[in-house]
């Protein structure tokens, strides 16, 4: 096929680029390895695709992930997700520029941390401070996209001024109408969908709504998604204490009543504008003073702990591996995966006074074979090792 170049063509090396960022942290990933098998010539046929209109998304993988909590996982192929960084790699400073200061999900140095350091600073500059926590019911799967698309096509005239507008206009609308669920593959066994809510699943998704978690482009479309309600909250409603990471939305005011009569405007808001309802079970208001679960840990006025949920699921990981180390000795890729896991979990930990339960789990829950595979940077923990073992 000869592709015949326009003045609003995409650059092959644009392509390159969007690849690039795409395999950072996942070249050794099947789909990476495949692709780069002949990269030149794949490149060049997604080039010739997109330029010439032609691109279509290839089927998904599905699965459950248990942890933190039941989710459905959409993994695009790794060719798609080339395009979701191009189209991303676009449109994000214009996002940037639009997004309020404290929306945290998807955003370079806002991420979860961030996001509660903004929450305590919230909660301990307000004098007799009243907190007011909200969550959307099933959110992926409540955005619709039609509405999704309008929106972002009047960004996208009003604020993309390069020649390869309708391009990416084009690219967004292929992506955000691309339904995942139909022809997918599954990499969980179907029992694992019992204990999903039906408002987590695209399979159960009302028509025309819902986007798959997993791909870039729904994390920071469903960051755009709600950024008119976010600026409804700041401006109309006047909260100068607000925080939102995805759909989970902290609002700090000195007022009770206030808040209390801020819940049925916000209601009508999301119901008439986004065709969003807030989860009846996650509407939370109570005094500061008492504590906030926020985004994997507890604030209160004097200090924050990290939640416990936290610390089982580091407990219920090791119990795992350790099965593991009694019953063979662990392979390589074994012993990589438990101090990727572990040591996620102790980067978590360590951003709160953690010290002494980090080194009493590691003490209490980690079975000595390990510690024939394994090193230990911290001399502390040596010392514990060199009695345990």
């Amino acid at each position: 096929m000869q592709l015949e170049l326009f003045n609003d063509s995409i650059p092959l090396e644009d392509i390159f680029e969007a690849y690039y960022e795409c395999r950072k942290h996942k070249r050794n990933r099947p789909g990476s390895l495949q692709f780069e098998i002949d990269l030149e010539k794949n490149l060049v046929e997604l080039w010739e695709e997109i330029n010439s209109g032609s691109w279509e998304p290839r089927h998904s993988t599905v699965f459950i992930v248990d942890k933190p909590v039941t989710r459905e996982i959409f993994a695009a192929s790794f060719r798609d997700r080339i395009v979701h960084h191009l189209v991303i790699g676009r449109l994000n400073a214009l996002f940037e520029k639009l997004f309020i200061y404290d929306s945290y999900s998807c955003r370079k140095g806002k991420g979860t941390h961030f996001g509660i350091s903004r929450a305590e600073h919230f909660i301990r500059r307000t004098e007799k401070a009243w907190v007011l926590k909200i969550d959307i019911r099933g959110y992926f799967m409540s955005i619709n996209r039609s509405l999704l698309y309008k929106k972002l096509e009047i960004f996208i005239n009003k604020n993309y001024h390069a020649i390869d507008k309708e391009r990416i206009k084009k690219l967004c609308k292929v992506i955000i109408f691309n339904d995942p669920a139909k022809n997918c593959v599954f990499h969980s066994p179907p029992i694992k969908w019992k204990n999903l809510p039906k408002d987590k699943s695209l399979f159960t998704a009302k028509k025309d709504c819902g986007l798959p978690i997993g791909n870039l482009t729904s994390q920071i479309f469903a960051n755009f998604y709600l950024n008119d309600f976010d600026h409804f909250i700041k401006n109309e409603c006047g909260i100068k204490n607000y925080g939102r990471y995805v759909d989970d939305c902290l609002l700090v005011h000195n007022s009770l009543g206030y808040l209390k009569n801020l819940i049925p405007k916000i209601k009508k808001y999301l119901k008439n504008n986004l065709h969003l309802k807030l989860h009846p079970n996650k509407i939370y208001i109570q005094p500061a003073y008492n504590g906030v679960k926020y985004l994997g840990c507890f604030i209160k006025p004097t200090h924050t702990v990290i939640n416990h949920r936290t610390v089982k699921n580091l407990k219920r990981a090791l119990y795992l591996y350790n099965k593991i180390a009694i019953d063979h000795k662990p392979d390589t890729a074994e012993r990589d995966k438990f101090v990727s896991s572990i040591n996620s979990y102790l980067g978590i930990m360590k951003h709160y006074k953690t010290y002494k339960k980090r080194q009493k789990i590691l003490m209490n829950n980690v079975s000595p074979l390990w510690y024939k595979h394994i090193a230990v940077s911290s001399n502390a923990f040596q010392k514990i090792i060199k009695r345990m073992c």
